[in-house]
């Protein structure tokens, strides 16, 4: 992917919606001055990384399941011709190169027991990837609105995120944010009587203990590039640069770049009081927008940028690239309001390339109407890390505000303490600049999105009839697909592998033979089966669907163990057997539908762009009676159609299960 997801989800946070006094405001500072708890989300009764050291490692596939699982899912994409060549050169590989290359990635997995064996091959292909990061890379998540309306202030809700995005980073370095488990029986796993029993369970065993009462910890060796990190272009292949000890927030607003310090010396969070008087300090100054806006830089070509930060640093701007390196994390101030859902997308994914730095691991983007979102560079890690931090930050906004309406700005010296940073810019690096803005423009200008919400039935539904919410999902998209274009396409579905240390991702392959049978009856052919027989059909999709994530969420999949062997071929400068040069696997790769979907209170709205240019990014989610759909496209493929197709497909589904006849 550019991986991630879709729509509104109701918050399931309680809150008393009242509104709060300056008298309460200020009593609020007090607290933080003398509550030390006030640094910290919360104070885990186990240790952050307890469960790190014995999570277990993600399984190198046999290669003949590999090759069986390959050769399922290009079954519904090939005609028999096809199919017979594809089979053929698939066995050849597997009694030959493809022998040789598993045994030697098996033996290279036993000697690097640390890692994963898809760890540094993943690293590897998204920072050798010269594409520009928007669009192809960068994902986003909006977040819900604060419940309580006038907390969705632009400098109200800003500051309230950097402060608890400070407690946070404070939490996760302090060791005492909860560790990312998951949990199948929560009676047992998630209370505070297992948390102490299991915190003097060695790390070296803690994991089998929690997996004693069935709950499952997930690797978190992601999550400390969240902050103070960035992707640094160089030529052939960028770098991920991280510095704990940057203190300073990096803003920017029409363009124009600032820092300030949210961490004191002494490793303690700034007053809230002062941080919002820094963001004030900031929204009100009426500098006009940068004539030669640096951030747009982060949008072109790697090499081309990693070109032009070479001449930024000969200029002299070496320590003020340092500084926007190094800082905890990026703020973007827009002074513009979002008009829907689509306009929202637009920003979130992409905004005007001006008041971005898209190489930061991540930004939060806070619009003028308090419309807030995470846009985050994609190499460092895949998401999990990032919901998770925008889930506790939330709930921390939303239940622990540190400044209210109406709190006071202190009495700082914000023009003392607000940097303006300053480049030194030369003609070929402002001409750099312009070109840089040119592609952009280009290219977000073929972008187009558009949105399903789908209100005739959701998971409950599903659910009673035995069916996968995800599987019929999935079903909808290959059949709207069929009924748009007449045929069966290339898809993916990211699935986590977080279970394991150090994994990343494995695909499930949505088209099947199971889907290709199921969508051809109910497009091209209602009338000639029963409504039993539709359901039945509905029935094996979610079957074999479901068997599909499993696997793949046990890193039994098959894209990444090929994915491996090819990259090891490449390394030892080898020649690829003929799989590797067969129009099929091409094909099977070239992803027209890009799917992810996930399910979170504190996310209204998520999505990326389509990773090929005749493709759709699909972002989605089903909900308890409604399933929504987020969906880009470039101008070869029709958004608009194929969601019209998507929810005559959704339509037809739900008529079945409710054991009418479709027309």
């Amino acid at each position: 992917m550019a991986n991630l997801l879709s729509l509104k989800f109701s918050a399931s946070v309680r809150h008393t919606g009242r509104l709060v006094s300056p008298r309460a405001a200020s009593l609020t500072q007090r607290r933080f001055k003398q509550d030390s708890s006030a640094e910290y989300l919360h104070k885990s009764i186990v240790p952050s990384m307890h469960y790190q050291k014995s999570l277990p490692r993600l399984p190198v596939p046999k290669l003949e399941d590999t090759i069986r699982r390959y050769l399922a899912a290009q079954k519904p994409l090939l005609d028999d011709d096809q199919f017979r060549t594809t089979e053929n050169l698939a066995k050849d590989f597997q009694s030959t190169t493809g022998k040789t290359l598993h045994e030697e990635l098996v033996s290279q997995d036993k000697s690097n027991k640390h890692t994963s064996y898809i760890s540094a091959p993943w690293f590897d292909m998204y920072l050798s990837a010269r594409e520009s990061v928007v669009l192809n890379f960068n994902p986003f998540m909006s977040f819900n609105p604060d419940p309580r309306t006038e907390y969705n202030d632009q400098l109200v809700r800003a500051t309230n995120v950097v402060c608890s995005a400070v407690r946070f980073m404070k939490t996760l370095r302090a060791g005492v944010l909860a560790p990312e488990v998951f949990h199948l029986n929560p009676s047992k796993s998630d209370t505070d009587g297992f948390k102490r029993l299991i915190r003097w369970v060695p790390s070296s065993l803690s994991w089998y203990g929690a997996y004693m009462v069935n709950a499952y910890p997930l690797d978190m060796s992601q999550y400390f590039r969240l902050f103070n990190s960035t992707r640094v272009p160089k030529q052939g292949r960028d770098e991920l640069f991280t510095d704990a000890k940057g203190r300073h927030l990096l803003v920017m607003r029409k363009g124009n770049m600032y820092s300030f310090d949210v961490v004191d010396p002494d490793g303690n969070m700034v007053k809230p009081a002062e941080i919002q008087s820094h963001l004030n300090h900031i929204l009100a100054d009426e500098s006009p927008a940068a004539a030669h806006p640096l951030g747009v830089l982060t949008s072109e070509n790697r090499d081309v940028w990693a070109g032009l930060r070479d001449k930024l640093v000969a200029a002299g701007n070496g320590e003020t690239l340092q500084e926007v390196d190094s800082a905890l994390f990026c703020l973007c101030l827009d002074d513009e309001d979002m008009r829907d859902h689509i306009h929202t997308s637009h920003n979130m994914l992409h905004g005007d390339g001006c008041n971005r730095w898209y190489d930061k691991s991540f930004s939060v983007v806070l619009a003028r109407d308090g419309q807030t979102a995470i846009n985050f560079e994609h190499s460092w890690g895949d998401g999990v890390a990032v919901l998770r931090f925008q889930n506790e930050i939330f709930k921390d906004t939303t239940e622990n505000p540190l400044v209210h309406p109406g709190s006071a700005s202190t009495g700082a010296d914000s023009s003392a303490a607000v940097r303006r940073l300053h480049f030194h810019l030369d003609d070929a690096l402002r001409a750099g600049i312009d070109t840089a803005k040119e592609n952009f423009d280009a290219a977000v200008s073929k972008l187009t999105i558009d949105a399903l919400e789908f209100k005739k039935g959701g998971k409950e539904q599903l659910k009673k009839q035995k069916l996968s919410p995800d599987a019929v999902a999935q079903l909808a998209f290959q059949m709207g697909f069929l009924r748009q274009y007449g045929h069966m396409v290339a898809t993916y579905e990211s699935c986590s592998t977080a279970a394991f240390k150090h994994g990343r991702t494995e695909t499930i392959r949505p088209a099947t033979v199971h889907t290709k049978r199921c969508a051809e009856a109910f497009v091209q052919r209602p009338g000639e089966h029963s409504v039993d027989q539709l359901v039945e059909m509905l029935k094996e999709c979610s079957k074999y669907h479901g068997q599909l994530t499993r696997e793949a969420a046990m890193g039994q999949g098959f894209d990444r163990h090929l994915f491996a062997m090819r990259y090891l071929a490449n390394t030892k400068g080898q020649a690829l057997h003929d799989l590797y040069k067969d129009p099929a696997y091409a094909a099977i790769n070239h992803n027209v539908l890009s799917t992810s979907t996930l399910t979170s209170p504190a996310v209204s709205l998520g999505g990326f762009a389509p990773v090929v240019p005749d493709g759709f990014g699909i972002g989605y989610g089903v909900h308890d009676d409604w399933i929504g759909c987020n969906v880009s496209s470039y101008p070869s493929r029709d958004v608009h159609e194929f969601l019209r197709c998507v929810d005559k497909s959704l339509e037809d589904i739900f008529t079945v299960l409710e054991g009418k006849p479709i027309n």
